[in-house]
């Protein structure tokens, strides 16, 4: 049977678990690259009758991770394939609080995990495809952050406004190419997920918006993973995707 492969990060909890869950239908052949492997996908994934590889990566070092993707990808056959996506999803918050305070070390985790190995995988991806006569999708899951500023978050905003410009330039890139990717960051929505509950739980007095992610809590303001995950695979087969560089899930 002829596949529809997807290359998923961050695929072992939260929202990126959700999506994962989501994509392990028959037909589909889903890569996670995660810190950890998740048991519950496996057996989903001999259930639904979809083919499943998790493989073990810290994209603090994005490089390993890319060059593993595009070694595994060029033994491919792009006969294999109906069509080739990456989600880029994985994402950390950096210490909440004033850049004055960050560690160095930390701030470097987020920014490595955030923003460098997006742009890796997505070289390695679009590089190993490029001749693949299939449609190919590119997908970085973005923030309102990265369109926003906010005390206390200069790392993550950072990260995801990197995220949004360099995807800019890729879509640039893309279109001048005859089977140019369709690509688009997009930003989910407000999601309740471990991200938040860190949010919630910062010091006020390192936090100013802490109050706000509370609130947001109270009043059911925020969207469940498995409801974030539907908007995106939904976004994902709009026929007007990648028209837009940077969008979001609500957008119209």
């Amino acid at each position: 049977m002829t596949q529809h492969l997807y290359i998923l990060t961050g695929g072992s909890r939260g929202m990126g678990l959700a999506i994962a869950e989501q994509l392990l239908q028959a037909g589909n052949t889903l890569i996670c690259i995660s810190r950890n492997q998740q048991a519950s996908l496996t057996a989903k994934a001999q259930q639904a009758g979809a083919h499943l590889a998790q493989w073990t990566h810290d994209l603090v070092d994005g490089a390993t991770a890319s060059l593993a993707l595009k070694a595994w990808l060029e033994k491919q056959t792009a006969q294999a394939f109906q069509s080739a996506t990456l989600i880029n999803n994985a994402g950390v918050i950096p210490h909440i609080g004033p850049l004055s305070q960050a560690d160095p070390h930390n701030l470097a985790m987020a920014l490595r995990v955030g923003l460098e190995a997006p742009m890796q995988l997505c070289s390695a991806f679009l590089g190993a495809t490029e001749n693949w006569p299939v449609p190919r999708k590119v997908v970085n899951i973005s923030s309102g952050l990265g369109r926003r500023a906010m005390a206390s978050q200069a790392g993550y905003c950072a990260a995801k406004a990197g995220m949004d410009h360099f995807t800019r330039c890729l879509a640039l890139d893309e279109a001048l190419k005859p089977n140019g990717a369709k690509v688009t960051s997009l930003a989910p929505g407000v999601i309740d997920t471990d991200m938040q509950v860190q949010l919630r739980g910062a010091a006020p007095e390192n936090f100013p918006d802490q109050n706000g992610f509370q609130q947001l809590k109270a009043t059911g303001m925020l969207t469940s993973p498995a409801d974030a995950a539907k908007r995106i695979l939904d976004y994902m087969a709009r026929p007007d995707f990648g028209s837009q560089p940077v969008s979001d899930v609500r957008d119209a």
